[in-house]
């Protein structure tokens, strides 16, 4: 299920990608994914044995928090109170001193009532996006956390930085990647990600991580990633697939004139 709202996810592009991906009886080794964001190709796989990672630290307690306390998490959730006063008390009190399952249940909570889902931080590090509504607060329920939670078990969940994750990875093991980046652009520089940007000299640096695995391992690997043509002759040799529908520049549209591709070593 689709619980989480998040930039760049890639929901909206399960109907191509599925076709293109290995199923969970297909992976003999682990499901790794060192960018895993709002998770909507890992719990489409549902895989038996996983690691996913991110840097957003947030999205992790969260990810973390439902994995251990489903239960409470909910149950924080559930207390916040609704309305526009009540975001803005409990989204500017912060998280010092608390436990992992109300670090958890606040993420969940602001994910869900803010405005279209960004994830935007100021100079200090503090989430500052305005409140959006309650609408999409109770499209989750207590048995959907729970179910998660199974879900989160059977991952090793990691807070660290893509290249470590990547070159951690062993034999018969699948490697999905979605790294930060803008459609049909070379560089990302977007304040609804948590980390700001994500500039062309780390595209090279994931590029060359990936080329870096030994053939020995037979580790397969798929990425989504821009169309620019720069990022394109990072990978001549590899396999390029133009996906036909994408994100256009207005957030939550799609358009048929996709500027993403599809990148896979097998």
């Amino acid at each position: 299920m689709k619980f989480l709202r998040y930039p760049g996810g890639k929901s909206k592009l399960l109907s191509y990608l599925v076709n293109h991906l290995p199923k969970n009886k297909d992976i003999k080794g682990t499901y790794i994914e060192p960018f895993v964001g709002g998770g909507s190709v890992f719990f489409h796989i549902n895989p038996d044995k996983a690691l996913v990672s991110d840097l957003n630290p947030e999205l992790i307690s969260l990810y973390k928090g439902i994995k251990l306390y489903p239960h409470k998490v909910w149950e924080t959730f559930e207390s916040f109170p609704s309305g526009k006063i009540a975001y803005y008390d409990i989204r500017n009190k912060g998280t010092e001193g608390k436990h992992l399952h109300y670090k958890a249940a606040r993420t969940l909570y602001l994910n869900r009532t803010c405005f279209k889902g960004m994830w935007r931080h100021n100079s200090n590090g503090d989430f500052n996006v305005g409140y959006g509504g309650e609408e999409r607060r109770w499209v989750i329920t207590h048995q959907n956390i729970v179910e998660l939670s199974k879900t989160f078990r059977k991952a090793e969940i990691l807070n660290n930085d893509f290249e470590d994750v990547i070159l951690n990875a062993s034999k018969n093991d699948f490697i999905f990647l979605d790294p930060p980046y803008k459609p049909g652009e070379k560089d990302l520089h977007e304040l609804h990600y948590r980390n700001g940007k994500f500039l062309f000299d780390e595209q090279v640096r994931l590029a060359e991580t990936l080329k870096s695995l030994p053939k020995s391992k037979r580790i397969r690997w798929a990425m989504t990633n821009s169309s620019h043509k720069d990022i394109l002759s990072l990978y001549e040799g590899f396999h390029i697939k133009k996906i036909p529908f994408g994100t256009s520049d207005k957030p939550g549209i799609q358009t048929k004139s996709s500027n993403e591709v599809l990148i896979t070593n097998y």
